[in-house]
């Protein structure tokens, strides 16, 4: 045995990519993958992703070119001013344009270790559904269709051979601080376990739900709200595995206490030992203190690392270099192995 551990999702995506035409994108994200995973198995990494160097987004890859939108949905406000606004729905029915299964299929083609395929949790697209609701189209209705298209999404990439399929719900944290009753989180995570409970034991233990204070253009947008009021909550959703930022919190001990009272039995808890908000590159020694921190709270057999968040979960979003998160990698990797020593496993 030793300690898993696994990246987030996005790398910061070569200049070539930025910079291609609509003709040479497709081109350009191609070897954009193919330069990811091979530098990610140079680095070690026992399991690797395609850094999402063909998605619009983490949040947004499902409904690209879906007609039925307008520009005007949610906005997210990040702590430095910046805000990111998600799409409205304006008519039903809902579907997914693009299943994740593509990209995994892309990266599996390129990669000679297991691959790991985030997809976005069902809670956040379910912000699509506008307040004022949509004529003949109800809430219900649209839940319904979320939920279908999202057992999709994930069962794609479950039958497809992923390592672990990984639901991104950082809008977990974020809904504590729009709504600090914990009614909208309550609604996500019902909504999330209406997917997830579609699926075997043996098939959750191949999902894991991620969740940080949001990670763009180095800025947060939910770090301020207690990490006690979601983990209760998140704890209950139906995983196999959760991935926990944790670099980044002023105070981990008390997170890892809270971790700690509310463990799932067999889940496993990935700690966050990369801080890709931060630029300066962590040590191997710093991540494995890290990791012996976590294990004098959480059973070191159900404990594994990743980093806090992906790098750069939006495509235009430049502020952490390619080369700063391979650096940032490499040291979660080389950490974790000497965590694993330290521990005896």
């Amino acid at each position: 045995m030793t300690l898993p551990t696994e990246p987030i999702g996005s790398i910061p995506r070569p200049a070539q990519v930025l910079a291609a035409s609509p003709s040479e994108l497709a081109e350009a994200q191609e070897q954009a993958v193919r330069d990811t995973i091979a530098r990610l198995e140079a680095l070690g990494s026992p399991v690797v992703t395609d850094g999402e160097q063909s998605k619009p987004s983490f949040a947004t890859y499902p409904i690209a070119g879906l007609a039925n939108l307008s520009p005007d949905g949610v906005v997210i406000p990040f702590a430095d001013g910046h805000q990111r606004q998600l799409p409205c729905l304006t008519a039903g029915p809902f579907r997914y344009q693009v299943n994740a299964e593509k990209y995994l299929r892309a990266a599996q083609a390129h990669a000679s270790v297991p691959v790991k395929q985030a997809v976005i949790a069902p809670s956040a697209l379910s912000l699509l559904y506008p307040s004022a609701g949509i004529d003949g189209y109800s809430r219900e209705a649209f839940l319904d269709d979320l939920v279908d298209a999202a057992e999709a999404d994930i069962r794609g990439c479950l039958d497809a051979g992923a390592h672990v399929v990984q639901l991104d719900f950082t809008e977990g944290r974020l809904s504590l601080k729009l709504d600090p009753s914990g009614g909208v989180l309550d609604d996500f995570v019902a909504v999330n376990n209406r997917v997830l409970e579609r699926f075997s034991a043996a098939e959750r233990a191949r999902i894991g739900v991620h969740t940080c204070p949001g990670g763009d253009q180095d800025s947060t947008h939910s770090l301020d709200i207690d990490y006690a009021g979601l983990l209760p909550k998140l704890f209950q959703l139906k995983a196999g595995n959760f991935y926990l930022q944790l670099a980044s919190e002023p105070d981990p001990d008390k997170v890892l206490a809270v971790a700690a009272d509310h463990l799932p039995a067999d889940a496993r808890i990935f700690v966050g030992v990369t801080d890709p908000v931060d630029p300066v590159v962590e040590t191997p020694e710093q991540v494995r203190d890290r990791v012996l921190a976590a294990a004098r709270h959480l059973p070191a057999d159900r404990l594994g690392t990743c980093d806090d968040c992906g790098f750069s979960p939006f495509a235009d979003d430049t502020s952490t270099s390619r080369e700063v998160a391979f650096a940032k990698i490499e040291a979660r990797v080389q950490g974790t192995a000497l965590a694993a020593a330290a521990l005896g496993i």
